[in-house]
């Protein structure tokens, strides 16, 4: 088997009775039943995830942003030069971005991994070089990706949750950077959930309309090239069709930290594009994921429904790198938190509510 067979065989389904020891254990503690809301389901999950209950703190968190270029800036999506790309690299690596102010209240690390920046990059600290190729071709021209480069992307991904979680990391948390990139994701979650181009397909970094309007028949014309429109078939195609390196990179990402049995805190719409791919590659995969925000890319929402994933926050947001996903940082470790430290009502002397008995008198 390759490094890919290999990690998606490793992929359990949640155990039962770390589940069921959860969802009692909550019942137990010195709160009303449901009082938490989501972070209950999200405390019972990461339980099911770890095989045991409590699991373990979902800390110290790692941010991997995956930085990549894409070839289907020269149709003309963004205002944004391609050269940002690399700018904002050095930009992450001199701890200047937002998510790295908010890593650093989150007490996150921040590694940028170069999957498949267009210009070299000098050798610094925080900075994996591991480039498949110098950005992706264009999607309506040809394949973004060759079926070796995406094979090869997916595994960068899932070394470098390896690599990670072997360091002490026992939260990921996805990030990216590529200018773009939206454009790509579109295309994905158009493929994978089976929506049409404009139903998913946003503004980015807040292009104008008339740009919004020739990225939305960029997509379409790169699906329709691809065969895509109805649906994606296999995963790895559909990537190498119309994905960008840090798309499959990210997927890989997703796909590791479920093996290794690590919770993963999903950004915006590039990481949901990238879950898409990796669900699809192994359902299993999802019991990994957590939806750190929802953004204001429709693309994003489509992808979430389509996943089954409720977002810990909604702000509003559209910066991508990482930083809606490290803002839910906190959310999770506090929910797995209440498992480890709140006292149960036996062992805090506290009296429950009393229960109605079968015949609805209050039971004694």
């Amino acid at each position: 088997m390759n490094l890919i067979e290999q990690t998606v065989a490793a992929i359990t389904e949640p155990d039962e009775a770390a589940l069921r020891d959860a969802r009692d254990h909550q019942s137990r503690l010195t709160k009303p039943p449901g009082s938490l809301g989501v972070l209950e389901e999200v405390s019972v999950r990461l339980a099911g995830l770890a095989r045991r209950c409590p699991p373990p703190m979902p800390e110290p968190a790692a941010v991997a942003v995956f930085a990549a270029d894409h070839g289907v800036h020269a149709q003309g999506v963004t205002p944004w030069p391609q050269e940002v790309t690399a700018q904002m690299v050095a930009n992450f690596l001199a701890g200047g971005a937002v998510v790295n102010a908010f890593a650093r209240q989150a007490g996150a690390s921040v590694t940028v991994v170069d999957i498949g920046v267009a210009a070299p990059l000098d050798a610094a600290p925080g900075l994996l070089s591991r480039k498949v190729a110098s950005g992706t071709a264009d999607m309506t021209a040809g394949p973004a990706m060759t079926p070796e480069e995406v094979r090869r992307a997916v595994e960068t991904g899932i070394d470098v949750a390896r690599d990670l979680v072997e360091g002490g990391a026992r939260c990921l948390v996805t990030g990216d950077m590529g200018i773009a990139n939206t454009t790509a994701s579109a295309a994905l979650i158009a493929a994978f959930t089976g929506l049409p181009p404009e139903d998913v397909t946003g503004r980015g970094t807040g292009i104008d309309d008339a740009t919004h309007a020739r990225k939305v028949e960029v997509v379409r014309t790169a699906l329709a090239r691809h065969g895509l429109l109805a649906g994606a078939g296999d995963p790895l195609t559909a990537l190498a069709a119309v994905g960008g390196l840090e798309h499959a990179g990210l997927a890989g990402f997703i796909l590791g930290a479920a093996a290794r049995r690590v919770p993963v805190i999903l950004d915006g719409v590039i990481a949901g594009a990238a879950a898409l791919a990796a669900v699809a590659l192994c359902p299993g995969a999802l019991h990994a994921c957590v939806a750190g925000h929802r953004s204001v890319e429709p693309g994003h929402a489509a992808a979430l429904r389509h996943l089954g994933l409720r977002p810990l926050v909604d702000l509003e947001l559209r910066l991508g790198e990482g930083t809606g996903a490290v803002l839910a940082v906190p959310l999770v470790q506090s929910a797995v938190r209440v498992l480890h430290e709140v006292a149960t009502f036996d062992s805090a002397g506290v009296t429950e509510k009393d229960l109605p008995s079968s015949n609805g008198e209050i039971s004694e």
